[in-house]
């Protein structure tokens, strides 16, 4: 038989993508065989052949990849990315030398990526000193369902939960903001600037501590001349010029204004405020919700979308879902340069550029263009054919099959679920 090594392009091809269902598989086989996907093996040239993506690979800067989600292992959770998720250090700061207090929006009861942002910017103020470190204190409001509120950088948490701080209830959520100025004495106070939250809130507490607060901060940097340590970058002119000063007490900061923690695990020791908290009568009475019909809500404004591709081929259930869902419709440029939707509902840069907490695309292979309408989404939820294309990459959770049974399925599912809640009820 001929010692020619012969080629399998399609496994090459298997083993370079590792979002392909047989992944690990393909691996394994090209490895030694020892039950799990491989970082090294042999190619077909004689050329030792290394998985950049895999647990443990040192990368060109010198720095370890470390998968804690168990998705680049083929979405199989293995032992070494399990060891890798339980790896993380434990911090304790029992005497903390001071306090950065955070206010986050937690938006339907769990910290959004701002929020995480936001928390990562006073993880990097309160560990400049590692001699005296300081600790990180969150004041949340409402009920909330985070579950690992200290693997998010915080130290201390005084959760705030009685009826009259929820919905919209800046007079009272203030009060209580300044009880715990007044019994902790935070050296800074950071709140996301964001329009339907912080941003009213924390020129509030500003007033109220007669500071002249930083909005739009997206930078910060020690500078020994300032008197609190540290300078600041913000936004102005309409996000056209960048103004530095130095950080006061309270500031309003952007997404993506310090990368979240993902290193380390804090106490979250619960607090409670020694003091009670004066009920004040509220000149502002929050009426709650008010029901609106997705379809009349703009894409810019939109928290929930339901975008069709090329791949729709159903238009008439891909309108149903939308519905049933309750979601806004968009569409990619294709599917509107088809006739199948209208142009207002464009996602992309050359379209509307999209802020939602979810994002769920049908059949978008995901263009350059599209990919940068949607980047600062929350969630992106991708059903595609092809497990290759690049709007898999993006998604945070990707379904693979026919576009038209997977959304059959999902309606059935919800008004299934709805049905059995009436009867319940």
């Amino acid at each position: 038989m001929s010692e020619i090594i012969r080629r399998d392009p399609r496994r090459e091809w298997i083993a370079r993508n590792r979002l392909h269902p047989e992944h690990a598989r393909v691996l394994t086989a090209l490895g030694d065989n020892r039950g799990g996907a491989v970082s090294e093996w042999l190619g077909p040239s004689g050329v030792v052949r290394k998985d950049p993506r895999a647990i443990g690979f040192i990368g060109p800067n010198g720095v370890k990849r470390i998968d804690r989600s168990g998705l680049q292992q083929g979405g199989q959770a293995t032992a070494a990315s399990t060891a890798a998720r339980d790896s993380r250090r434990t911090v304790t700061i029992d005497q903390p030398a001071f306090l950065v207090a955070v206010v986050p929006d937690l938006t339907g009861g769990r910290l959004s990526g701002h929020d995480k942002d936001l928390l990562g910017l006073a993880r990097r103020v309160a560990d400049a000193d590692a001699e005296q470190p300081g600790a990180v204190v969150a004041i949340l409001f409402g009920e909330h369902k985070e579950e690992a509120l200290g693997e998010a950088g915080i130290d201390r948490v005084v959760h705030l939960d009685d009826e009259f701080y929820a919905g919209f209830a800046p007079e009272a959520r203030l009060a209580a903001l300044s009880a715990v100025e007044r019994e902790m004495t935070p050296r800074f106070w950071l709140l996301p600037d964001s329009p339907l939250g912080g941003a009213d809130l924390g020129r509030r507490l500003a007033l109220r501590l007669g500071e002249r607060a930083a909005t739009g901060v997206w930078q910060v940097e020690a500078d020994n001349e300032a008197s609190l340590g540290w300078r600041c970058t913000a936004r102005g002119a309409a996000g056209s010029l960048d103004i530095q000063r130095p950080l006061p007490r309270v500031a309003l900061a952007l997404a993506e204004c310090a990368e979240p923690v993902d290193e380390t695990r804090h106490a979250a020791e619960h607090l409670t405020l020694a003091a009670s908290i004066p009920t004040t009568l509220s000149r502002i009475e929050d009426l709650g919700q008010v029901a609106v019909d997705p379809a009349g809500v703009a894409l810019a404004e939109a928290e929930f979308i339901l975008s069709g591709g090329n791949g729709v081929k159903q238009w008439d259930a891909f309108h149903h879902a939308a519905k049933v869902l309750g979601a806004t419709e968009g569409a990619s440029r294709v599917a509107v340069d088809d006739g199948f939707m209208a142009r207002d509902r464009q996602v992309g840069a050359t379209g509307t550029w999209v802020t939602a907490r979810v994002y769920m695309a049908v059949g978008i292979s995901g263009a350059i263009q599209h990919l940068q309408g949607i980047q600062r989404c929350d969630k992106v939820v991708a059903i595609n054919l092809d497990p290759g294309c690049d709007i898999i990459k993006r998604a945070d959770l990707a379904v693979i099959g026919d576009s038209t049974q997977i959304l059959a399925a999902l309606v059935a599912m919800v008004e299934q679920q709805r049905g059995g809640q009436l009867d319940a009820a």
